[in-house]
Order: structure tokens, then sequence, then C-alpha cells
């Protein structure tokens, strides 16, 4: 699995890191820090300074407050840093105000407790955290460069060649140690709190639940009303059938239309299950899995040990991962074979679909966005490995409660 972020790459696999991008990633960001954090301590400074100098006239109260809000354009420039060392998307930037309500939206960023820790991880930032990035640098890389050099000005100091060429190993661990560090108190400070995320989870949990009802209904539909109705027309064709004669043009009709009939019953059964299984309702996941594999044209192993039912989001969830998983690697991947697994960690859903086929499947693509979409609205993690030549791994998490 790819890692996510530069502490993972640095944690479990300490010598491939080294070949990796992570390194030179976490060296930009620090690069990176450092100049927007002297840039800011600039423009910042100056502002404040003008604003103090503005304010018996009158003009300084708008200095003022525009250096209070460029707290927000400084973490809108560390969310996108932090791309470089954490994948993870940051939490989204705000909107920018309507032209008719530019009053109401200053008061709201006055009164929104995320804009006072913007401001604040700003000052931190600014009067801190670049410094530190500056000394890191220079410890990590300049020391090393130094002490290997200085025989060049004194032949005697060749033990520092030594020093050096000790210390130069140990640069990218520790540059991408302090920029994991840094990246994790970014998130930790900018990132919304459990309070202000309340609301929008439970408004994506109506959501979800909303539309997994709907799909039960329209399969309810299809089952119990045009998919019996067809079942009857077909048994009236067959009652049809045994009146004309076994040789008659009539019958030669009769038979074909029953034939068309049934292959429009199929089909409609096909769709229902599609839509949402009835065996997923009835008995739970693994018997859904196990019917849903059964039909792929792909050899599925199935692995599925569950304690018992899963609550239904969850379960919905799973079983169109696993469909959609499937569906990728018949028609994409060109795989032979693929594995099914699923199971419950504490209060985790852990599943995972993994098939042998060619890999480079692509994260951004529709497909795949859909599903991550779905399960992060069930409060879950996908992430997936697909190097190209394969093998393709889909895991995904989702807690139970």
């Amino acid at each position: 699995m790819h890692a996510r972020t530069a502490w993972q790459a640095l944690a479990h696999h300490p010598l491939a890191f080294l070949a990796t991008r992570w390194p030179w990633r976490a060296l930009a960001y620090l690069l990176s820090g450092v100049g927007v954090g002297a840039l800011t301590l600039v423009v910042l400074v100056g502002g404040l300074l003008t604003g103090l100098v503005l304010l018996p006239v009158g003009a300084g109260a708008a200095v003022l407050l525009a250096v209070v809000l460029g707290g927000g354009v400084v973490a809108r420039v560390e969310r996108c840093r932090l791309r470089l060392v954490d994948l993870d998307p940051a939490v989204t930037d705000r909107r920018a105000p309507d032209a008719p309500g530019v009053r109401a939206w200053l008061r709201t960023r006055l009164r929104d407790r995320l804009t006072w820790r913007e401001l604040g991880f700003t000052a931190v930032s600014m009067t801190a955290l670049w410094w530190m990035d500056l000394l890191v640098l220079a410890f990590a890389l300049a020391l090393p460069v130094l002490c290997v050099t200085a025989p060049l000005d004194d032949p005697g100091a060749w033990p520092w060649v030594v020093i050096g060429l000790a210390l130069l190993p140990a640069a990218p661990y520790t540059v991408t140690g302090w920029a994991g560090a840094r990246a994790a108190l970014t998130r930790l400070v900018l990132a919304p709190r459990d309070a202000e995320l309340t609301e929008v989870r439970a408004s994506r949990a109506r959501l979800v639940g909303a539309f997994d009802a709907e799909r039960r209904r329209i399969e309810r539909d299809l089952h119990d009303g045009a998919q019996q109705r067809l079942v009857s027309v077909n048994v009236m064709l067959g009652l049809a059938r045994l009146d004309a004669g076994p040789d008659s043009p009539l019958g030669r009709r009769l038979d074909l239309i029953q034939g068309e009939l049934t292959t429009a019953v199929g089909e409609l059964r096909e769709l229902s299950r599609g839509v949402h299984p009835r065996a997923l309702t009835d008995q739970g996941l693994a018997a859904a899995l196990t019917n849903l594999t059964a039909r792929s044209p792909l050899p599925v192993t199935v692995d599925v040990a569950l304690p018992g039912p899963l609550p239904a989001p969850v379960a919905s969830t799973a079983y169109f991962v696993v469909a959609e998983a499937l569906a990728n690697a018949t028609k994409h991947s060109g795989a032979g074979r693929a594995e099914v697994q699923a199971r419950l960690r504490t209060d985790t859903l852990v599943l995972t679909v993994r098939d042998d086929g060619s890999g480079g499947a692509d994260p951004a693509g529709r497909g795949l966005t859909g599903l991550a979409d779905r399960v992060a609205a069930a409060d879950g993690i996908l992430r997936l490995s697909s190097p190209s030549g394969g093998p393709t791994l889909l895991h995904v998490e989702m807690p139970c409660h």
C-alpha cells in the first residue's frame, strides 16, 4: 500500500524510503516554508506597523483588519503546501464573499474560531516555525557540507570529513522527520474541530440513508411490480402456446415472444439485484458477496468472516465497493483472478479487494472517485495501490458504530 504521508513512508519503509520521492518532497516543504515564513513576516509586520501609524487618521482600522484576514491567505498557502508531505486532502477553503454580502461575510469570519486559529498559526509560523525549518536544513545539509569541505582551508581538519560523511546519510531522515512533525501540527491547527464537523457529518449521513432507502424502494418496485407482471405474462403465453399447433406459424411466433420475454425477465432480475440485492437485506453481506462473485466472469476467492450483521449503510457501501472493484478488474485490468476479504477489527470493517491485473488504476477516475465519496459518506477511508504492472489492491476501512 502506498504511503500517504512522509511519516508513513519513513516508518514503514526506512531503507526503501531513500529511493522514493518523499525526501525530496520533504526538502521542498521545508524550503518553501522558509520562503513563505520570511515573506509573511515582512508583509504582516509591515502591515501591522502601517495600521498602527494610520490608526489616528481612520485608515489604520482597515489595514489592521486586512492583517487579521491575511491569516486566512497564509492558511490557504499552508494547506496547499501540506500536499507535499501529506496526500490526504486538507480541509477545504471557505468560499470568497459574494458582493452583496461582504459585511455579513466579514462579521461571520471575525466570529469564526477558525479565523482566529488561522491568525494564531500565522503568528507562530512567521515567528518560530520558519526559523526552525531553517535550522533543521542548516543542521541536516549545511553542517555536513562544511565538515566535508573543512580540509580545503585546514589540511589538519581531516577528522571533520569523517564526521561530515557520517552526518550525510542521516540528512533525509532528519529533514523528513521534521517535515512530518510540522505537517502534523499544521493539520491539527487548521483542520476543523469535531464540533464544527458534526452538522456536516449528520447531513451526509442523512443523505446516504435517504439514498439507500430510495434504492431499496426501487428494488422492491421492480421485484414485486414489473418483474411479477412479466412473469405472469410469460405464464399466459405458455398457456396460449399449448392451444396453438406445434408447428403452426402462431406457435413459432409465441415461442419467439416467450423466449424474448424470458430474457427480459432475466435482465430485469439482474437490474434489481444491481439496484439493491435482496440477499444483502435478508442474509447479510457475506451471502450477498457470495452471490455477487458467483455471477462474476472473473474467478473470485471470497473470505468473509464477520461475527454478526453490519449496520445497513456499512453493508451496502461494502457491497457496492466490491461490485465496482470487480467490474473495473474485469473491464480494464485484464485480471485472471481476484480476492475479496472482509474482517471486523474492533468496531471497524476492514475490506480488501485484490486482483492480479495490469494495474495503473487512476484514483481520480470517475468510478473510483465515486467510491471514495461513498466510503467517506460512511465516515470511512479508501486507499488504492495500483502500480503499473499490478497487482491492484483496494483497501477500505469503515466504522460500524
